[in-house]
């Protein structure tokens, strides 16, 4: 989680006023670039971001923290990656998305994006349940059929 001050957007001309950004926009751009990059299959959060998620609320700052150190942001971000993927691939496309969104969509600049690999995560087969027919006699059937 973020801190609560607001980064201020240094703009040459504050004529109109200033722009802040709260850390947890941040933190969404964040979690959006990271969760879009091929290989990645979840991101990594608590308990309670599993709970809203069930509950079906969306939380795209889950496993992002950011660090705002005078105009210097640091984050980090929490991932589980698919079974086959390259792994340093992965966290550099991660580190690479995050630094480049971030800029485009606040001109802000990053100068640090840590990628912390939590897991791999295994594909599942994908398995045809039909509700008809929960427990598979009709195929047995068939297969005696054909004996």
């Amino acid at each position: 989680m973020a801190e609560d001050s607001k980064i201020i957007l240094n703009n040459d001309d504050q004529t109109l006023g200033t722009i802040q950004i709260a850390p947890r926009v941040l933190e969404i751009i964040a979690g959006i670039a990271a969760s879009e990059v091929d290989g990645v299959s979840k991101m990594y959060g608590s308990f309670a971001n599993s709970v809203s998620e069930l509950l079906g609320r969306s939380d795209f700052r889950r496993g992002v923290k950011i660090v705002n150190n005078d105009d210097n942001l640091t984050i980090d971000v929490d991932v589980y990656i698919e079974y086959g993927t390259s792994v340093p691939k992965t966290a550099e496309l991660i580190q690479k998305r995050i630094k480049q969104q971030v800029a485009l969509m606040t001109s802000l600049k990053v100068t640090e994006v840590n990628v912390h690999v939590k897991g791999i995560v295994a594909e599942t087969p994908n398995q045809s349940v039909d509700p008809n027919d929960i427990f598979g006699e009709k195929n047995d059937k068939k297969a005696e059929a054909k004996k």
